[in-house]
């Protein structure tokens, strides 16, 4: 037999482990320490890296609003010298429609602009006279507009409706708001001179491949302004000529060389009027030979990050040009 103190002798020898059960929580402990360490590390390098990148890209925002600002400047230096030459006229071959670029304005900084006459195209805003009645020889234009483009005639009513200053639809292809709130969701037509020709958008059912098709040849400027025949778009001088009739758009290259080899306007605006008899649509539209508004077209390029900025410019009658309307959209 052994004696109490051997025994105690003998536990006191054995290995003191601990047990499986112990050891099995301790790894899993460790485990979860490792990933939340690992989890935590992760959390702080993404939001250290997404700061640095909003700030990168604060910063290359408001570069490339400085470098927009200065196309402006150039666009407005060359259109006071033009306007010194000849105060009369704006046509193809003068200089402006030529692009800019690309250029280096500092090292990694890239500048395309172009330059484009506004009053080129048909403005939308000449459907509604001021005193908020339709003008009809507009409004014959631009159905014509619609119709050598493949659209429904209908869209003028629609549109004319929305611009007026009434809610009551001036023909049956009108709309007022006894139409719109019945869309998804509901809204009002707007009743007033529109800012964008994007607003075509607004009007039920016109859609994105409508819109493709006109906003080429569409624009909206203040009422009244006149249509510059000598760097209007064939298409666009077609529609105020007789029905039937189309003089421009149906070569549009001979057009350009008729522009480009010539030493001024083509067609002038006593050759225009002459081609419009007196059963055009455009029978009592303005016409002119100069222009007033411009639109600025920037890409800039600054490391990997492209931006497109456009500037709706205005150059009154001593010849400075000015902004008065900036976006990122071309409409």
């Amino acid at each position: 037999m052994s004696s109490p103190t051997g025994r105690s002798r003998a536990q006191r020898q054995r290995p003191r482990s601990p047990p499986r059960a112990q050891r099995g929580v301790a790894l899993l402990v460790a485990i979860l320490l490792v990933a939340l360490g690992t989890l935590l590390a992760a959390k702080v390098a993404y939001d250290n890296a997404m700061t640095a990148r909003r700030g990168a890209s604060t910063y290359a925002f408001d570069e490339s609003l400085l470098v927009q600002q200065g196309g402006e400047a150039m666009a407005a230096y060359g259109m006071r010298q033009l306007h010194q030459s000849d105060p009369n006229h704006i046509y193809f071959g003068q200089g402006w429609d030529k692009p800019l670029g690309p250029m280096e304005v500092v090292p990694g900084v890239m500048l395309e602009a172009s330059l484009e006459d506004m009053q080129g195209r048909f403005n939308v805003n000449n459907l509604v006279q001021t005193n908020g009645t339709p003008n009809m020889a507009y409004a014959a234009a631009f159905t014509k507009l619609l119709e050598l483009l493949g659209l429904e005639p209908k869209w003028t009513g629609f549109l004319i409706d929305w611009i007026d200053y009434d809610i009551v639809p001036q023909n049956p292809d009108g709309a007022e708001d006894s139409v719109y709130m019945g869309q998804v969701p509901p809204y009002r037509t707007a009743n007033r001179y529109i800012t964008s020709a994007s607003e075509l958008l607004a009007l039920p059912g016109f859609g994105i491949d409508r819109y493709t098709k006109l906003a080429p040849y569409v624009t909206a400027l203040p009422p009244g302004t006149a249509l510059n025949v000598c760097t209007a778009q064939g298409v666009v001088l077609d529609a105020f000529l007789p029905p039937g009739r189309a003089e421009f758009s149906t070569d549009a290259e001979q057009l350009a060389k008729n522009r480009s080899t010539g030493a001024g306007c083509f067609p002038s605006v006593a050759t225009y009027q002459g081609l419009l008899g007196s059963n055009a649509p455009g029978g009592g539209v303005k016409l002119a030979e100069t222009s007033q508004y411009f639109r600025l077209t920037s890409f800039i390029t600054i490391g990997s990050t492209d931006f497109s900025l456009y500037s709706l410019l205005y150059q009154d009658q001593t010849g400075a040009l000015r902004p008065i309307q900036r976006s990122f959209t071309a409409d």
